[in-house]
């Protein structure tokens, strides 16, 4: 018997997944345990709607995210702060502080998690730094750090 399953059962399929099952197995476990519904013309067609609608879905967040790279590759985000003479900075600058500046000078938002800083900017200078906004599609924003 056809199947599509509700929920991730571990050792038989994923959610959304259509399976073979025995009969006695889904009507006795699958089916009274809500893990899986039988796989008529109504059921698949409804499961082909929710995988279009997911597709499309993830198409769009990836062209929005396409469209903020393109964005962040002519943006020099300019973060003003105190330093000594020989150009260190008094603490640093971290990936929540490039988000708010970001988000402050430029109405990008984007979440700090996915700024890709190997370690906190230290020093005074011009920096490169890639921001991961989606699957496949990876930013570059200049950063500039500049004294007080």
């Amino acid at each position: 018997m056809k199947v599509i399953l509700l929920e991730d059962i571990k050792g038989v399929g994923k959610k959304d997944q259509v399976i073979n099952a025995s009969d006695g197995y889904a009507r006795n476990f699958l089916f009274p345990k809500k893990l899986a519904v039988e796989a008529n013309a109504e059921n698949m067609s409804k499961l082909k709607a929710k995988q279009d609608s997911h597709q499309y879905k993830k198409s769009v967040e990836k062209e929005e995210a396409q469209r903020v790279a393109e964005r962040l590759k002519g943006i020099l985000l300019k973060i003003s702060v105190k330093a000594g003479e020989n150009g260190k900075i008094f603490g640093s600058i971290t990936s929540k502080e490039i988000a708010d500046n970001l988000k402050e000078q430029y109405k990008i938002e984007v979440d700090k998690k996915k700024i890709d800083l190997k370690e906190p900017i230290k020093t005074i200078g011009s920096f490169s730094i890639s921001v991961k906004l989606y699957e496949g599609v990876i930013g570059t924003l200049k950063v500039q750090t500049i004294m007080q």
